[in-house]
């Protein structure tokens, strides 16, 4: 009997990591098949056979793109070619909607059996994608409970699968174990996290300093820094100020676990803060510019994903103009009473809404699709 051929790809690192998660769910419940496309270490290490070089896809930004269009077209053009030539018994696109969408499209076209997984954000801005998506799969793979709501009344079926991070997140060292490395011993830890981006670091951490400095915070501050040159930068912020917090390599995850509070620049992290039970101010700023118009496109009230998950507002967010120093300090200084017990209420139902076994969910519809 010949092999299960599943064709996957995925453009990112997330993505990778998503991917070889699927991969080996898929292998526990089919021992007979063979998994083609493009991933990172991990989809490769599981059992894919990439062809290309995935950090190929990973582009961001407006100029980037562009300049390696002639080369992502020519990827995508084989890729489709090939499978249109030898099709597999299904498709599976890992985010990266710009180039899985297209392949999708051509493939679901022709009969073959076509799934995406990592909803498209329509639910906060460009709602006209949802046609698009329905027309490019058959199963869209959802990591929010809310996000099938955007698709009923499409073809595409709409699957809610759980958040991978929830598990992700249980594999972390023991409390006492980050204490340690990090150096902070029973110290009440505020954690700072300013953003990933150079931009980011330069706009907002400033503003977080300032914040700190009105008021007499009994913690140790701790800061993580993706990589050497944001922990460079952060350096010469804080350099600048009285208040000398502590500024780490890596690790954001393994700080919000054991933080009594933080503050969070708006993106993943929020939701990471919220699995890992850390109460939090969201905060966030970008140039008056780009925010012009964005807020034109935003379809949601809230920025952070609990808020978002949760429909109301429960963590309190700092967003544009009313990010100054005062108003941080004055939601700091209510988590640092009894203001973080709403929150951590909140962040029960999060958890039990996400804690699904997103690989096993996974595997779930992708074999009933290959069933079809």
């Amino acid at each position: 009997m010949s092999a299960l051929r599943i064709a996957i790809v995925a453009g990112e690192t997330s993505g990778d990591i998503l991917g070889a998660q699927v991969i080996e769910a898929l292998k526990k419940r089919i021992p007979n098949i063979e998994f083609e496309g493009i991933g990172g270490p991990r989809m490769t290490q599981a059992g894919l056979s990439s062809w290309f070089d995935m950090e190929r896809l990973a582009v961001m930004g407006l100029v980037e793109p562009l300049k390696r269009l002639p080369e992502l077209l020519s990827m995508r053009k084989q890729l489709k070619q090939h499978w249109l030539k030898h099709p597999p018994n299904l498709f599976l696109g890992i985010d990266a909607p710009d180039f899985n969408l297209n392949i999708e499209i051509a493939l679901k076209a022709q009969g073959i059996p076509t799934a995406h997984l990592v909803c498209p954000t329509v639910w906060a801005w460009r709602e006209g994608r949802v046609k698009t998506i329905a027309k490019a799969c058959d199963d869209l793979l959802c990591l929010f409970p809310f996000e099938p709501r955007s698709f009923e009344g499409t073809k595409v079926r709409a699957h809610f699968v759980g958040h991978p991070m929830v598990e992700a997140l249980e594999e972390l060292p023991s409390d006492a174990d980050i204490r340690a490395a990090l150096h902070v011993g029973d110290e009440r830890v505020l954690a700072l996290l300013p953003g990933s981006r150079r931009s980011e670091i330069e706009s907002l951490l400033p503003i977080y300093m300032e914040a700190l400095e009105l008021c007499d915070f009994p913690h140790d501050i701790v800061i993580p820094a993706s990589n050497r040159a944001n922990f460079d930068l952060i350096q010469s912020i804080v350099a600048t100020f009285s208040i000398k917090p502590r500024v780490v390599i890596g690790g954001s995850r393994e700080l919000l676990k054991i933080a009594e509070f933080a503050t969070v620049t708006s993106g993943t992290a929020t939701l990471e803060a919220a699995l890992l039970d850390c109460p939090m101010v969201i905060a966030y700023r970008m140039s008056s510019v780009s925010w012009f118009f964005i807020k034109r496109l935003l379809k949601t009230e809230f920025a952070g994903l609990p808020n978002i998950m949760l429909g109301r507002a429960v963590v309190p967010e700092l967003i544009q103009e009313a990010l100054t120093p005062r108003a941080l300090a004055d939601e700091l200084q209510v988590l640092m009473g009894t203001g973080t017990l709403a929150q951590k209420a909140a962040f029960k139902e999060i958890l039990s809404a996400l804690d699904t076994r997103f690989g096993d969910q996974c595997a779930s519809v992708l074999v009933n699709t290959l069933g079809r």
